[in-house]
Order: structure tokens, then sequence, then C-alpha cells
């Protein structure tokens, strides 16, 4: 068999695994969403609850600074292990294809290490594990996100989005209620999370289709140096609204990252609940944002592959989640705080259901899709890096958190605008 044959067969075979029964595509639409929940449970089991609460426990001065430091380090490498990751398995040829094997070693890499960020007694001890668990975390996430483009096709990529998005928004929910009942005994909570990211790529990779063998397709034979090149070249040529998107999801992790990141010391220093009510507030929240989001998810990506629209959920979505960000800005209670979880929660939902889809569409070329949405991932990283530190600056200069929240309802109200100059997508 010669190599082009192979190459094609290959394709073929992806579009056929994704396109020809029902069953199949079940397979992949169930198998994204357990991998995203599973993640996002031990992801948000660590970075909104265990580790700020861990920084607490072994007396760190000014955790919220440290806690800032931490997540900035932390993202910005991801921005850079993302990209990276996805050019690598761009190119990778083996008998498990090109993205299981990166998933798989990425899952037991971030498990083993989530579970250690628990261990150290001082604080730097917790940022090192932390930030070593992202790069097998980005190991999984720069990978998985190409199936969507590799596999899925367009008449699904809603639906199969709206599943992907909607694991997330669970799994956060289920990671806060779990990380509560946790918050008195850490060392439990992040083995469960270390857990949840071991079982967030192997059962997901059990579920979804096998990836065929592509050891046959040919590869480009480039020096390192020019691979490297690259990978960190970003997408220039009619990219201009692949950039739009990107702003957008950027625009909204800040906005999320700045409250979700920072809500049990919320709880605790800007509303004034003690560790034991604040964790009851945290679990009661994780129940509204898990049904709520269940909902939006479950309604708005087969309506956008129904209506063949990206733009609307997405705007429509951001508008909530402003909203959602002014209730315990105007209510300094626990009540805003629910608030903020139940209307928040149902706009984060809905944009999680379609931004995937959104981000597939937008792509200025198909096979370079590991690389690009690397790029797309980066607004992620971004978003968390720029959230936490806009929080603890803020917090830093006025003393506070009453600046926080009106900065991040006007980061939402700047990616509707970035979405809405989308010329491509509808």
């Amino acid at each position: 068999m010669t190599n082009d044959n192979s190459s094609q067969g290959q394709g073929a075979s992806e579009q056929g695994a994704a396109g020809h029964s029902r069953i199949t595509t079940a397979r992949y639409i169930i198998g994204l969403f357990v991998y995203n929940t599973l993640l996002y449970v031990g992801f948000t089991m660590v970075a909104s609850v265990l580790m700020p609460q861990r920084l607490k426990d072994i007396g760190i001065a000014d955790p919220s600074t440290l806690l800032g430091q931490i997540n900035g380090v932390g993202a910005v490498l991801s921005m850079f292990i993302n990209v990276f990751i996805g050019a690598m398995s761009d190119r990778t040829r083996s008998r498990f294809g090109k993205r299981t094997p990166w998933i798989v070693s990425g899952a037991l890499l971030c498990g083993i290490c989530f579970y250690m960020t628990g261990l150290p007694t001082i604080g730097i001890g917790v940022g090192v594990a932390y930030c070593v668990s992202l790069i097998g975390l980005n190991m999984m996430i720069a990978p998985i996100t190409a199936i969507l483009s590799d596999r899925v096709p367009e008449k699904d990529r809603a639906t199969a989005s709206a599943a992907f998005g909607g694991g997330a928004v669970i799994g956060q929910g289920l990671g806060n209620l779990l990380a509560s009942m946790f918050i008195a005994s850490t060392n439990v909570g992040f083995l469960v999370s270390g857990i949840a990211l071991l079982l967030a790529g192997w059962l997901s990779m059990a579920i979804i289709p096998r990836e065929l063998p592509n050891k046959e397709e040919p590869r480009k034979n480039e020096p390192i140096g020019q691979v490297i090149i690259h990978a960190f070249t970003p997408p220039i040529k009619g990219a201009s609204d692949f950039w739009k998107a990107f702003l957008c999801r950027t625009g909204l992790l800040v906005a999320y990252q700045m409250i979700t990141s920072y809500q049990l010391y919320i709880l605790e220093d800007h509303i004034g609940q003690d560790k034991t009510t604040a964790g009851a507030t945290i679990a009661t929240m994780s129940i509204i944002t898990m049904v709520v989001s269940l909902i939006a998810t479950a309604l708005s990506g087969p309506i956008s592959d129904l209506i063949k629209r990206r733009k609307p959920p997405i705007v429509f979505a951001c508008t909530l989640y402003a909203i959602g960000i002014a209730m315990p800005w105007i209510l300094k209670s626990p009540l805003g705080m629910v608030l903020f979880a139940g209307i928040a929660g149902f706009g984060y939902g809905m944009y999680s259901a379609v931004d995937q889809a959104l981000n597939v569409d937008v792509l200025p070329n198909r096979e370079t899709a590991g690389k690009d949405l690397g790029f797309i991932n980066i607004a992620t990283c971004a978003g968390q890096a720029i959230g936490s530190v806009c929080t603890s600056t803020i917090v830093a200069m006025t003393g506070g958190y009453n600046l926080v929240f009106p900065v991040a309802i006007v980061m939402t109200i700047l990616s509707a605008i970035c979405v809405l100059l989308i010329k491509r997508v509808n």
C-alpha cells in the first residue's frame, strides 16, 4: 500500500467513523462529554477550592497574591505547551493514531501531579507541582479538541461541541461540589482529583471510536528547529475571523476566572463567611450550576445545528453571564453568589455548547487543525492568567473585591462584540 493511498484511506475512514452510523456518532458525543466532565471535575477541584484552601492551611501570609502568581505562571506555561503539543500531534505517526498517544500519556502525568499538588508544605512546592500537572493537562487538551475537526462531520459539530462544553460546565459544578466536601481534608480531595484526570483520558479513549493507525501516512522530514518554528507560527492568511473567536474566548475566560477561581475568597473575605459555611455555599452553587448548565447545553448545541447559526447563542450567553456577574456586586450576600451561579451558569453553559463548533468553523486550514486549535486554546490559558492577575491586582490595590465585578462585566461585553464582528459564520 502506498503512502498516498494510506493517507486517503485514513481520511475516508475517519470521516466514515464520524458519519456512517448514529451509534458511532453517539460514541463521539458520549466520549467527549465524559472526557470534559472528568477533566473539569479534577481541574476545578484543585484550581477553584483545594489549592486556594491548601495555601491558607500551610500558613501563606497573602494567599490571594500567591494564587494569582501560580495561576499566571501556569497559564503562560500552558500557552506554549498547548500549541507545541497540538503541532506535534499533527505530525505524530503511530499504530494508535496521532491524537490518542498524547491523550493517554498526558492523563497519567496530570493525574499523578494533581495528587502531588496537595503534598508540599511550602507555597513554591504547591506551585511547582501544579505547573507540572498542567503539562499533562495540555497533552490531553490540545489533541482531543482536534478530534472535532478530524473526525466529527459538520452537521453534528455543534451537538458534539455541546457535549464537550456541557461536560465542562457540569464538571465544574461537580468539581466544586466534591471539593467542598474535602475542604477540611484536602489531601483526600487532591487524590480524588488525580483519579478524575486519569480517567478523563483513559475512559474517554475507550468510549470514542478507536483512532486508526497512521504509521504509513507521509510526513515532512524537517529539522527540529524548523518544526518548532512551524509549531509557534500563528495562522495569518484568511485568519481574521479565527482571531475574533480567539478574543471572544479570551475575554469571557478572563471574566470567568476573575470570579470562579476566587469564589472561596469572595465568600470568606468579601461576604464574611467562615470556611465551613463557605464550603456549604459553594456546594449549593455547584448544584445550581450543574442543573442550569445541563439545560443550557442540551438546548443550545442542537438548536445551533438546526438553525445553522453560531453567533446568536454566544451573544445571548455573554449577556446572561454579565447579568450573573452583577448579582454579587449588587447583592453582597450569599444570595448574590447563588444568583451568579444560576444566571451566569446558564449563560456559560450556552457559550460552552457552541464555542468549539465556532472555533472549528473559523479554522483557516484543516490540515493544521491541531496546531491552530492549540492557538485557540491559548485563549483559555491567557484568560486564566489575565483573570487571576486582574483579581489579585485589584484586591491588592483596593483592599477588596468590589471592583472585580464591573471589570469582569466589561470583559464579557467585549467578548460579545468580538463574536458579532465575525463574518464567515452566521
